[in-house]
């Protein structure tokens, strides 16, 4: 069984879940799972985690990067360009310049409208299944950061196309972002073409087709990226062995068990962040671990302390044990 994560190169006009199924065939098995969708018009990374990894997924580092190609004098259904065209007008007026100008309103924290044509859930039921059954209604708003928008290309024409790198958080629809931005500047404006350049961690440089890890799975060299690197921006308490085993078999530790082990980058952090758990003698990645208010559920390690003395005590306790004792 194959335990870790896939920088996986996502192809043109393939969904995510289309990637999903295929990495399950050519692997073998059904515990995989992906870092955040992307559109099947979109290429590029798409972190996969398999078997164990799949746990971790949610701990993955934020921060996503894009190349985007936004088309200036048309609007679609989908905000891209799969959907239906909505409105088609003249734009070859424009210029980068004056695109560049109101690009900086849309760099920071930002309250953005998705795309009806999305996998939001509103009232329990999908955006875009409701946009295919013709049913129209208010999407919320959601707030998104973007750290940086810098212009890359432009192509001056009937139709003028600029081409931007896109920095930005979780959520960040660029679709929304072409849409907004064509409507700011007059003309309307769709997604023309779009590359996921880095998510979670994982850059477009080292990425892996479909193909690649088909020939490499197939001549016995794939080796997945490691769980415990992937979270490697993550906070680490080390174990010493006999501490180790117990967390690994999912018991609590009071706070004096664990506490000559905690780093003080931790104990900056008030003990609220989830932390990685790593076995002190070889530095194995074992797991996540936070910290909660509660009673052990077994002894205290120091016999001295009484049970009764801990009422209430801050515990340390498993939250995803990525590698099982036994």
């Amino acid at each position: 069984m194959i335990h870790g994560f896939i920088n996986l190169y996502k192809p043109l006009s393939w969904t995510s879940h289309d990637c999903v199924a295929r990495v399950r065939r050519v692997l073998n098995t059904k515990k995989v799972g992906h870092g955040g969708t992307l559109d099947p018009l979109a290429t590029g990374v798409l972190p996969l985690a398999v078997g164990r990894a799949t746990r971790l997924l949610q701990y993955l580092p934020e921060g996503k990067a894009y190349r985007a190609t936004v088309r200036f004098g048309v609007t679609t259904s989908t905000d891209d360009l799969e959907g239906d065209i909505v409105q088609q007008k003249p734009a070859a007026h424009l210029t980068q310049l004056a695109i560049e100008a109101v690009l900086p309103k849309f760099i920071g924290t930002l309250n953005q409208v998705p795309p009806m044509y999305s996998a939001i859930q509103v009232e329990g039921k999908r955006l875009y299944d409701l946009a295919r059954k013709g049913k129209t209604i208010e999407v919320p708003t959601r707030q998104v950061v973007i750290h940086s928008l810098t212009v890359t290309g432009w192509q001056a024409g009937e139709q003028p196309e600029l081409t931007v790198e896109v920095v930005c958080g979780a959520g960040t629809y660029i679709r929304s972002l072409a849409r907004d931005l064509g409507e700011l500047i007059g003309t309307g404006a769709t997604l023309a073409g779009l590359v996921r350049s880095h998510s979670s961690g994982f850059d477009l440089a080292n990425s892996l087709s479909l193909e690649q890890l088909a020939t490499a799975v197939e001549q016995g060299t794939f080796v997945p990226e490691p769980a415990g690197a992937a979270v490697a921006h993550m906070d680490a308490i080390a174990l010493p062995l006999d501490l180790a085993r117990r967390w690994q078999l999912g018991q609590k530790l009071t706070m004096q068990d664990v506490d000559p082990y905690i780093p003080p980058t931790v104990r900056q952090e008030q003990l609220v962040s989830p932390v990685r758990v790593l076995a002190a003698e070889t530095d194995t990645f074992l797991g996540i671990g936070e910290f909660r208010v509660g009673l052990p559920t077994i002894a205290p390690a120091i016999p001295e302390i009484p049970v009764a003395s801990l009422a209430a005590p801050k515990i340390f306790a498993p939250k995803r044990v990525f590698l099982p004792l036994g």
